[in-house]
């Protein structure tokens, strides 16, 4: 169980496990991106080990709620995304977390299944028990509301589905990160006000991303994803700052803080920090793939970044392109190497992106260069761009 784990009520799942059965244990995943990353982990490492007790784990895909978009964090309203999209997002979802769950003993379960059913007056009845001034308790809500910013009437919905989910799935249990606390207890309090036994809350830490700094989200391009190769993850995760690296040791791996103070003592008189780096990126990737995928990773990036080689086994993609039209961006996006265009442009500002060894200053048509060449993207990315007109 995680070190930094907290229950609401605090004896809460002492008296859920007194009614010495499988307990219905639920969290919800949201398909706002097609990658589930590291921060994901935190909660599907805990799924797993109440699997492992014998509790029963229903994942929920929330593909109704995500055309919402939560609002928990957000400073401004999300806009709605578009039902493919979250569609073909979804698809991605049960293979992913079956790096972490038994496919054979966990519910999959779409909300849209029940949410989808609710008429208006079933929305009124159940918007009828919470006011606007329990709405706006929550900490970001009540920031806009001081700050003059708009909170549309959809965003308060969020919470009141999710409360539901619950209430369909009789769920004995439900866990999220801290930020989702709110979202959490509206279950509780819904399933109370229908008569049913409430659910406990467990809370999980959020986990940082690359930068540090923010709350690590594919949308702020700072994430690990865990369906990315063994050598990526491995080199993303060598990328981080030795500070964050004891971060990452806490949350991901259970690391309590007076084994950390005596690492960190070690480090003080002598040790290397790079050593407990290497075991933290081996311990991920080992979890996410294989102990031996995770030996091959380590060799790898000792090849690459210790003795300056780029790898061998470059990829060669052929890319069908418009002349006057078609730009490396655009190239970079659909042979897959980043998740969007924007994303790539980013990149290029931060001098992140090289053809044939050359740092690219801006984006460029395709016209501009030869085929066959070289396209390296951040330091970890390589492959060779053969297009045809």
């Amino acid at each position: 169980m995680s070190v930094d784990a907290q229950w609401i009520p605090n004896d809460g799942f002492k008296s859920k496990l007194a009614l010495d059965r499988p307990l219905i244990i639920k969290a919800g995943f949201d398909p706002t991106s097609a990658h589930l990353h590291l921060g994901h982990m935190v909660l599907l490492k805990q799924l797993q080990s109440f699997q492992q007790q014998g509790h029963q784990i229903v994942f929920i895909i929330g593909d109704f709620t995500a055309k919402i978009g939560d609002p928990s964090g957000k400073s401004l309203t999300r806009p709605m995304l578009d039902a493919a999209a979250i569609e073909k997002n979804a698809q991605t979802y049960s293979q992913q977390m079956s790096k972490f769950l038994d496919p054979a003993k966990t519910t999959i379960s779409y909300n849209s299944q029940w949410l989808d059913t609710l008429s208006a007056k079933d929305l009124i009845q159940l918007a009828q028990h919470h006011t606007v001034a329990q709405m706006l308790e929550r900490d970001d809500f009540s920031k806009r509301y001081a700050g003059q910013t708009p909170i549309a009437i959809h965003e308060f919905l969020y919470p009141l589905l999710q409360g539901y989910d619950s209430v369909h799935i009789k769920a004995d249990i439900e866990i999220g990160g801290t930020d989702q606390t709110f979202n959490l207890l509206m279950g509780r309090t819904m399933q109370k006000q229908l008569g049913f036994e409430p659910q406990v809350v467990m809370t999980l830490p959020l986990l940082e991303g690359k930068d540090g700094v923010k709350k690590m989200s594919k949308s702020l391009g700072n994430a690990i994803g865990i369906d990315e190769s063994p050598n990526e993850i491995f080199g993303q995760v060598m990328s981080i700052s030795d500070e964050l690296m004891w971060r990452y040791y806490q949350v991901l791996e259970g690391i309590d803080a007076s084994e950390i103070q005596a690492w960190k003592l070690q480090i003080e008189n002598g040790q290397n920090p790079k050593a407990y780096k290497l075991k933290l990126a081996g311990s991920i990737v080992s979890q996410l793939h294989s102990k031996k995928a995770a030996q091959q990773a380590e060799i790898a990036f000792t090849e690459q970044f210790q003795r300056k080689q780029k790898p061998m086994d470059i990829p060669f993609y052929d890319y069908q392109h418009q002349v006057g039209l078609s730009t490396l961006s655009m190239a970079v996006r659909d042979v897959g190497m980043v998740n969007s265009r924007q994303e790539v442009l980013r990149l290029i500002s931060q001098r992140a992106v090289r053809v044939n060894d050359k740092v690219i200053e801006k984006d460029m048509l395709l016209d501009q260069l030869d085929n066959g060449c070289l396209v390296q993207v951040g330091k970890r990315r390589f492959f060779k761009l053969n297009f045809t007109r």
